[in-house]
Parts: structure tokens; C-alpha cells; sequence
């Protein structure tokens, strides 16, 4: 038997207005909301609301069909305010009883790297979030870019989730399968479940490439690789971003009639069902346990935390942010701490990546900067200015 376990990450970044060194100490309006607003609706027109529709339609129509969503915090927030609309569709779907809600941190943050304890408050404000829009409380947990080792692991365990999701890393797996459940090392009640990501990504990231020898891929074709597991695995985790339905693979590839067919082609197979990701904890026992002492995450060939701590700016910056961590809570000052945790956004990191830039790959694809050069210092602008606030504060209440 393979239970198929579909999760979609939801997300995007406040970003951030192109901020100089002459508006420190002149203009603390950090963030883009006109360009937040453009690239909802338009994220929302070419994915959230057709590929919601299309979720919607298959849990209809297939009463084994079950899916699982990841929302952050910021991009719930947007939605609130720009477009009530697919809310109200990702509540729909919710309500099936058949879509399961992950808990993550709110601001998207590698706080767990960082900061125990912002991390902790970003967790529970994300739980307060999901209940006051969802009425649901998540059981299983999924940090910011799949980040996990031992230490998250226990910390999770502690706050009372019964399992959390990572990468199904080569490195770390070794001759073992992603395709099971397993339990983290020391682990008393939490499982661990590893997203196969040769399978997620072939969906992610490869479906439209027509250089790719399996290129076009087809759902059947597809669900025959799924049915291949059966006797090697009892689990085929399929993480990844829901822009991937006509964002990241447009309509025009195929991407959407892919996925409607998919159901019907992986239920075509007797042994086959599809699970949540509380459901496949609750089914299988672990088969092993899993030691991860670095972080891990889904990035580049690494699977490590590089793509956001991999140079001197990126370090810079993020210490620079921690750095001030105590200041700004002691300030209870709303806007600042506001402006403060929308910084911890792991997005303007990636976005100082320099791996590979030249080459224009998926780092330089996705950042709205002339260079991490430029994303580097724009951060540290702005967080200029939040020091010479904090400065401010100081003096006015002295």
C-alpha cells in the first residue's frame, strides 16, 4: 500500500520599497503595499484562485482525495486585505474535511536558526492566525524552507506537535527511502515524515522543461512511478509550492489538466489512497530513526542552509537583525516590533544569495533586486532606521 501525502506551501514576503541611505532618519515606511496588492491579485488570477477551484473540484469529485496546505502568516495578512475572495476559497476547501492545515512561523522566518524564543512566539501567533480565520489548530508542523535537525526537532516535540516535515535529504537518508515514516533522534512522541523531492520536483520544477527526457509528463505516466513504490514504501510525500500551479509552471504547459487527471490515474491502482500528513503519523509506524546535526533544508544540490546564510552579507545581516532582537520588545512599541518581525522574512535573505547569480538561476529568478548586493544593503538601510528609532524611543522616555 503507498498513501500519497500532497502539501502546498502558500506564501509571500511584505516587500520591501527601495529604501536609500538618505530616507534613514527621514522615513520609516518600509514596505511596498501597492506592489504586495499586484503580485497577489496577479498570483491570485494565474494560481490561488483557478488551482483552489480545481482543488475544490477534485475533492468533489474524488471522496479519497486529500490535500494539505501550509499557510504564512504574511501571506494570510495579504489576503485579508486584497483579496477576501480566495480566502474565502481556501476556507472552502478547509471545510471539506479532507485538507489539513500545517503550523509553521508566521513571518516565514529562520527564526529556529536564530532565536528560540522569537521562533516560539512565531509559532503561536501563526496557531492564533490559523484558528481565528480556519477555526483549526495544526497538529503537525513544517518550518520555514523545510529547515530541521535535531534541536527543532525537540523543540517541536515540546510544544506538542505529533510530527513535523523535512527534506528528504540524500545525505542524510543515505540508502534509505524518503518513503517512510520515521522518528527523530531521541524523539519520544513526534514522527518525522521526508518529502521525496525526485517526485516533487518533477512537478516543481521540471514539468514544462522540454529538455527533460520525460518531458511531456502526463499523469498517467506519473502515477505509474507512484504504483512502482508500492512494496518499497508506504509513503509518497509531494511537497511543494502552490504558485507551481500557473505561476511557476503556467497554464499553458498542461500543468492544470496534469493535476485533475492525477487523482483518477494514482486511484486507478487497488493499493493506492491518498493521506494527510496527521493521517499517514497515525497509519504507520516508523521504520527508523533519522540524526540530523546540521540544518537541512529543500535548497539547491546542498540541501543545506546556504541559500540564505552563505555569505558574509547574508550573516551580516541576519546577526545585525538578532542583534537588536531584545531592544525592540522591551521598546512594546507595535510598529516598530511589526516592522522589526517582517524583516525576519527568510525572502530577503535568499534574495542576497550569490550563488551561482551570474548564471541567472533560480536565485536571480526570483529576486526583485539588480544584485544581492543591492538586496544586502537596502536590508541594512531599513534597519538602520529601526535602530535610530529604537535610539529615539530611548532619549524621549528618559
Amino acid at each position: 500500500m503507498v498513501s500519497i501525502c500532497f502539501y502546498f506551501q502558500v506564501h509571500q514576503p511584505h516587500r520591501m520599497k527601495h529604501y536609500r541611505i538618505f530616507d534613514i532618519g527621514k522615513n520609516s515606511d518600509y514596505f511596498d503595499e501597492e506592489k504586495n496588492k499586484q503580485i497577489l491579485r496577479k498570483v491570485s488570477d494565474k494560481c490561488y484562485i483557478p488551482a483552489t477551484k480545481m482543488i475544490l473540484e477534485l475533492l468533489r469529485r474524488y471522496p479519497g482525495f486529500k490535500v494539505c496546505f501550509s499557510f504564512s502568516g504574511t501571506v494570510l495578512e495579504q489576503l485579508e486585505n486584497y483579496d477576501k475572495g480566495v480566502l474565502e476559497l481556501f476556507k472552502e476547501v478547509i471545510k471539506t474535511g479532507r485538507a489539513e492545515i500545517l503550523s509553521e512561523t508566521y513571518y516565514h522566518s529562520i527564526s529556529s536558526l536564530y532565536s528560540k524564543e522569537e521562533f516560539l512566539r512565531q509559532i503561536n501567533e501563526h496557531k492564533r492566525k490559523i484558528k481565528k480565520i480556519f477555526d483549526y489548530t495544526p497538529k503537525v508542523f513544517r518550518n520555514t524552507e523545510l529547515i530541521y535537525n535535531n534541536e527543532i526537532a525537540k523543540i517541536i516535540e515540546q510544544q506538542g506537535f505529533k510530527g513535523i516535515i523535512t527534506e528528504g535529504a540524500d545525505h542524510i537518508l543515505g540508502w534509505r527511502s524518503p518513503n517512510f515514516v520515521y522518528l527523530p533522534i531521541g524523539a519520544k512522541k513526534i514522527k518525522l515524515l521526508m518529502k521525496n523531492y525526485k517526485l516533487s520536483d518533477d512537478i516543481a520544477f521540471r514539468f514544462s522543461s522540454r529538455e527533460w527526457k520525460e518531458w511531456p509528463l502526463k499523469a498517467e505516466k506519473f502515477a505509474q512511478w507512484v504504483n512502482a513504490i508500492n512494496g518499497n514504501g508506504t509513503n509518497v510525500n509531494l511537497f511543494m509550492d502552490y504558485e507551481t500551479f500557473g505561476e511557476h509552471q503556467w497554464e499553458d504547459t498542461g500543468i492544470f489538466e496534469f493535476m485533475k487527471k492525477l487523482p483518477e490515474e494514482i486511484l486507478k491502482h487497488p493499493d493506492n489512497n491518498f493521506k494527510t500528513p496527521s493521517e499517514l503519523i497515525e497509519k504507520y509506524e516508523p521504520v527508523g530513526e533519522i540524526d540530523v546535526h546540521h540544518p537541512i533544508s529543500w535548497a539547491d544540490i546542498e540541501r543545506d542552509i546556504s541559500a540564505w546564510t552563505g555569505n558574509p552579507m547574508q550573516n551580516s545581516a541576519i546577526n545585525s537583525l538578532y542583534e537588536i532582537e531584545k531592544k525592540v520588545l522591551e521598546s512594546e512599541d507595535y510598529k516598530i516590533i511589526s516592522d522589526w518581525k517582517k524583516l525576519t522574512t527568510s525572502d530577503h535573505f535568499y534574495y542576497m544569495c550569490t550563488k551561482w547569480f551570474n548564471d541567472g538561476d533560480v536565485h536571480k529568478y526570483f529576486s526583485p533586486y539588480d544584485s544581492p548586493y543591492d538586496a544586502f544593503m537596502n536590508f541594512m538601510n531599513i534597519l538602520e532606521d529601526i535602530k535610530l528609532r529604537l535610539d529615539k524611543k530611548e532619549v524621549k522616555e528618559a
